[in-house]
């Protein structure tokens, strides 16, 4: 139960129980489809009335489709409804420090369309960037109705839309919504990619409907930590919950670029791998600048003893900044996000092991990898889209 917040709250009307009965409607034909009206009517307990007047507004916007029923023995045959993923034209955009990836989806974070370029220097030349990208999908496929953009990014955006910390991006404080917004004539959702990708855990993945705690942890150039607690994002204060990677571990530790020394980051991210793999190497690969984190997942499985002692050295760390997390917010389910994945045989034991020997006995969190060829950032930037549609409307 929450407490009513008196310095931002909507006041519920008719037409928010008309919203509320409407999105009932939507996410149960979305999530049990194919199905009649009398399902949705059995399911959300409207009566059937309401649920008609629903489904043929939804049909009308294109929301639903009503197709052929089933050859019935006897009787009049129900017509099933089932949800026009082709309806909505989300772009999704995962913007990282070296490459941007941009697709093209519908409602089911399907991929139609995707492509990917080097994220340039100054967010100016980004915008530009993605406005012909936008332009190319566009053309395209000018039959669907563009939703919007969602954005996944490593860093934290304000409520006005201002970049506020993005260490490794390295673009200081600018608005990227009027930026974007103006670029791409499209409305415009932001989202840490850590956060991104929790939300799409809960709207894409396949865990049960109990599931409302659950903390999605992205490594990849740094580590970034999204929080889905009792079902709903928890951001903090100025937007910044979640900067877990920038904890310190050891203050006499490698200099980050947050401005500290020692974070988490600094030990169990990609870069921290590549940096430990490459340093005093012996064979002469500390001046190496094209070896990338795959290169080392691939000597490792190749029995590249180095490598394997650096991605175990990474699962330790992944563990010891985990430990605190599990004990402290205690999620049903905590998700793995990044390339180490990959390894996840080797370096899964490693990681649960450590949690297990630094947090609570009681505490059950289940630890699992995502697949990588799912594009979890990249369906998180549909999910910030696809949320506005099927998520219960504010009201306090």
């Amino acid at each position: 139960m929450r407490k009513i917040d008196l310095t931002n709250f909507q006041l519920a009307t008719s037409e928010t129980a008309r919203h509320i009965n409407r999105r009932i409607a939507l996410n149960i034909i979305r999530r049990h489809q194919p199905m009649s009206r009398a399902d949705v009517a059995r399911r959300s307990g409207l009566q059937r009335s309401t649920v008609s007047v629903i489904i043929d507004q939804l049909i009308d916007e294109g929301w639903v489709t009503e197709g052929a029923s089933p050859v019935s023995a006897r009787g009049r045959r129900p017509r099933f409804l089932h949800l026009n993923v082709e309806r909505a034209g989300i772009i999704a955009v995962d913007l990282r420090p070296g490459v941007t990836r941009v697709g093209l989806a519908g409602l089911d974070a399907r991929f139609i369309m995707q492509t990917e370029w080097v994220t340039p220097a100054k967010p100016d030349e980004f915008a530009r960037r993605l406005a012909r990208t936008v332009a190319t999908f566009r053309d395209a496929h000018p039959e669907m109705v563009y939703e919007g953009v969602g954005v996944s990014l490593p860093g934290r955006v304000d409520h006005s839309g201002t970049l506020v910390f993005a260490p490794n991006l390295g673009w200081g404080q600018v608005n990227l919504r009027r930026l974007l917004e103006s670029s791409v004539d499209l409305p415009v959702v932001f989202e840490n990619a850590a956060s991104a990708c929790a939300l799409a855990e809960l709207w894409f993945g396949r865990h049960p409907d109990d599931v409302k705690h659950l903390v999605a942890v992205t490594v990849s150039e740094g580590i970034g930590v999204g929080m889905l607690l009792n079902g709903q994002l928890f951001h903090g204060t100025d937007e910044l919950a979640g900067e877990f990677g920038h904890v310190t571990l050891d203050e006499t530790g490698p200099p980050c670029s947050c401005g500290k020394s020692g974070c988490w980051e600094q030990y169990a991210s990609n870069s921290a791998a590549l940096a430990h793999y490459l340093a005093d190497a012996p064979d002469g690969r500390a001046g190496d600048s094209t070896l990338t984190f795959d290169d080392i997942l691939r000597r490792a499985d190749r029995g590249d003893a180095r490598a394997i002692e650096t991605l175990e050295r990474m699962a330790r760390y992944l563990g010891i900044g985990l430990a605190p997390i599990v004990t402290g917010l205690a999620p049903q389910v905590l998700v793995m996000i990044g390339p180490i994945t990959a390894a996840w045989s080797r370096v899964g034991p490693i990681l649960e092991e450590v949690v297990r020997s630094r947090s609570m006995s009681l505490v059950r969190t289940r630890i699992v990898p995502t697949d990588p060829a799912t594009q979890p950032r990249l369906r998180g930037a549909v999910t910030l889209v696809v949320q506005r549609h099927f998520a219960v409307p504010n009201v306090a």
